[in-house]
């Protein structure tokens, strides 16, 4: 399965990066049917071809995801709008 390994720096307190990240599942959510968890710092989500996590840490993110057959061919385009998420949520 292609994957996806993204690592995110940020200056946001635990608290704020949490909310940003709910916020972040939230709309994955609404928009993809995704569905996700707490697990400690760690924020689980899941759908039929994605499978990952973003693990909260005091200056970085930690975003790993393993994408099904189908979603293989979009894993350019995929990562590229994650990392435009971050930045935007965390920069």
């Amino acid at each position: 399965m292609p994957s996806i390994d993204i690592h995110h720096e940020h200056s946001k307190t635990p608290k704020q990066a949490r909310k940003a990240l709910e916020d972040v599942a939230e709309k994955l959510s609404e928009r993809f049917g995704m569905q996700h968890e707490w697990d400690g710092d760690t924020l689980t989500f899941n759908r039929s071809g994605v499978d990952g996590k973003i693990k909260l840490s005091p200056k970085k993110l930690h975003v790993t995801a393993q994408l099904g057959f189908m979603l293989s061919m979009l894993k350019d385009p995929i990562e590229s709008e994650i990392r435009r998420v971050l930045s935007e949520k965390f920069d």
